[in-house]
């Protein structure tokens, strides 16, 4: 089963996580193909995805992420309400706009960060992607350009401070490495 089979399936089998939604989040550390995957997901199961991207609050707020996504968006999903996203205008560093986001009963989130802390009690199919910290540098520099470059090892300091303290990776449902492509492999997936 691909790994695209395998979170599917997953998220079929338990029942909503956030009120009536079915939320997937696709987490893990930069490069690692997040949002190509949350991509094909989103495409396959016909939902709208919740890019982390737009919401930490500038190059220093990888933290600070998670909880504006569980007040703005996971929180008000599973209490009924409407959720927003918050975003940040990363050309002014200052907030930006907030959006409506419309979603009917299935979300998926991608991000680093996006099942951290008390994001990962409401979704019920957390995904962890990872890969040789080089092939995911390259990636993500082909990717975002010199803008990454020069804040690469301050946001990697943050991951790995984040998702130690948080045991991301051993909390998630699904788990996947990289191919030196750079999309998932299923050498390594764990069935919780």
């Amino acid at each position: 089963m691909s790994p695209l089979e395998q979170i599917l399936a997953h998220a079929a089998a338990g029942p909503p996580s956030c009120g009536v939604v079915r939320v997937i989040a696709i987490d893990g550390r930069s490069g690692s193909g997040k949002t190509s995957l949350a991509g094909e997901v989103a495409r396959e199961w016909g939902a709208p995805v919740v890019s982390m991207d737009a919401i930490y609050p500038g190059w220093s707020g990888l933290a600070a992420a998670t909880p504006l996504l569980v007040t703005h968006v996971l929180q008000p999903l599973a209490e009924g309400g409407h959720p927003v996203v918050p975003t940040w205008d990363w050309l002014a560093d200052r907030s930006g706009p907030v959006l409506p986001l419309g979603v009917d009963d299935r979300l998926v989130i991608e991000g680093c960060g996006s099942s951290v802390g008390a994001a990962a009690r409401l979704e019920g199919t957390r995904v962890w992607l990872d890969g040789p910290a080089d092939l995911r540098r390259q990636r993500a520099l082909d990717r975002d350009g010199a803008v990454f470059a020069e804040h690469w090892e301050m946001w990697a300091e943050q991951e790995a401070a984040l998702f130690a303290a948080d045991r991301t990776r051993e909390r998630a449902h699904l788990t996947f490495g990289m191919s030196p492509a750079g999309g998932p492999v299923d050498d390594r997936p764990t069935g919780r």
